[in-house]
């Protein structure tokens, strides 16, 4: 029989209730302890709303929190949909936890509210209780932002945005645009940073990034960036970046190109200045990921996916020297025995060993687009396994998948194909042991896009 969460709150009071009859009806002078509350580690689940299309999640984003226990546990039934908490958002919200689950940060996507900053403390079910005040960080990059919180403690969130204008020279007769010679496309990045203690701009900078001259002449640019992450020391800002590109000729954008080594721009830290580029020979491809976080500090280096590599899905390592390290070569069409891996989530314990979320070229194509899984991936041995034990369908539709919720060498994970119910299933990084947790009821065309 399934049983479904009780508000904490009211929990509570019930408790007292019973506590106080049996006080006044007992006379052992024991004292009562009662568990801290600081005590639970809230799992947050988030389902993103249909919009007008099956998976779209353009309908809003819904937040509900259990406590591991009942997380872990398959007779309880968690309904967001009908009893979460709304983040703001006019499309789907962007969310970041600290690392004890007991804060979330929002900053809500497009619309009026776009680029609204907020914090929650979160106290189980649908009490998410605002905490703080209010930011916008939509004056410096604007109302739909590509932001992450940084591992420094959940002190700091950083956003991004590039603007591009192709360069054209016109040989100083500007009346005849037919003399006009495209020379590159000229690309302005902007970083800032957030003060996610005291809602505070930290710092603002805008930079022009160039490619090498010989890639630029190409017509390469960078055309999206994201995923801030620090390194290790504290001192560099790692950005992941895509690439496009035109044809110099036509100045038309191009679909069919040699794809180069993978870059990430580096800036200093906390200041934000000196731009530099890194690229990978091992990887090629983007690295900038999509909606959750790419890239991860472990052990003194950063691990970080790319998409769209002509060779599948790589983890790519930066070492302490702020450079990548081209002798660690972690294919994962190679470690999963598969065709076109495309990485579309992922998140490492401390232990080195980290859960992600994939599709690939044998997907089925669902309702809301490929199927995706999920493997037990291991950044010291090089290794990627998919996790047989979590149920799979065509509709199981993970590339707007956002967050995975750690605790200690436990990563908790959603699953439900678009628009049906599924379940939280907690994974064991250390033995890879599989938890069928408490189950998901889904909305019609909805989906849920992760634990936090």
């Amino acid at each position: 029989m399934k049983r479904f969460i009780l508000n904490h709150k009211a929990l509570a009071f019930i408790l007292s209730l019973g506590l106080f009859t049996a006080c006044s009806e007992d006379v052992n002078d024991d004292p009562i302890v009662t568990p801290e509350p600081d005590a639970t580690r809230w799992i947050t689940i988030a389902g993103a709303k249909m919009g007008d299309a099956p998976g779209d999640g353009n309908g809003g984003t819904l937040i509900y929190s259990v406590s591991s226990e009942d997380a872990k546990d398959p007779t309880v039934s968690i309904d967001p949909f009908e009893n979460g908490f709304i983040a703001p958002s006019n499309r789907t919200a962007r969310l970041q936890a600290s690392e004890d689950g007991k804060t979330i940060f929002n900053i809500s996507y497009a619309g009026d509210t776009g680029g609204n900053y907020t914090k929650y403390t979160v106290e189980g079910g649908q009490n998410f209780i605002p905490t703080g005040t209010e930011v916008s960080i939509a004056p410096y990059v604007g109302t739909a932002p590509r932001w992450i919180k940084l591992f420094d403690g959940d002190k700091t969130g950083s956003a991004v945005y590039v603007s591009t204008e192709h360069q054209v020279d016109d040989n100083g007769t500007p009346d005849d645009a037919t003399d006009d010679v495209y020379t590159h496309t000229e690309a302005k990045i902007g970083v800032v940073t957030l003060d996610l203690e005291n809602s505070l701009i930290k710092e603002f900078e805008e930079h022009i990034v160039p490619l090498s001259a010989a890639e630029e002449a190409a017509g390469y640019y960078f055309s999206r960036i994201d995923m801030p992450t620090l390194n290790a020391a504290g001192d560099k800002l790692y950005i992941g970046t895509r690439l496009s590109k035109v044809d110099p000729s036509t100045v038309e954008r191009e679909s069919d190109y040699e794809i180069l080594g993978s870059k990430t721009i580096i800036l200093d830290y906390p200041s934000l200045l000196n731009p530099t580029v890194i690229t990978s020979t091992v990887g090629h491809g983007n690295t900038n990921g999509y909606r959750s976080i790419n890239a991860f500090e472990y052990n003194g280096s950063v691990y970080q996916a790319n998409q769209s590599d002509p060779e599948g899905s790589h983890i790519l390592k930066i070492g302490a020297d702020n450079e990548y390290d081209n002798s660690y070569d972690f294919n994962l069409d190679d470690a999963l025995g598969i065709e076109g891996a495309y990485v579309l989530a992922w998140r490492p314990a401390a232990n080195g060993k980290a859960v992600l979320a994939y599709r690939h070229d044998g997907s089925a194509d669902g309702l809301a687009g490929a199927q995706g899984f999920f493997a037990l991936v291991d950044l010291n041995a090089k290794t990627a396994v998919k996790i047989d034990a979590i149920p799979y369908d065509p509709d199981f539709y993970l590339f707007q998948y956002q967050g995975f919720a750690v605790d200690g060498n436990e990563i908790y994970l959603t699953q439900a194909p678009v628009g049906q119910n599924g379940n939280i299933y907690v994974i064991n990084t250390d033995t890879g042991a599989v938890t069928k947790g408490a189950e998901l009821v889904n909305a019609t065309g909805s989906h849920f896009i992760g634990a936090w």
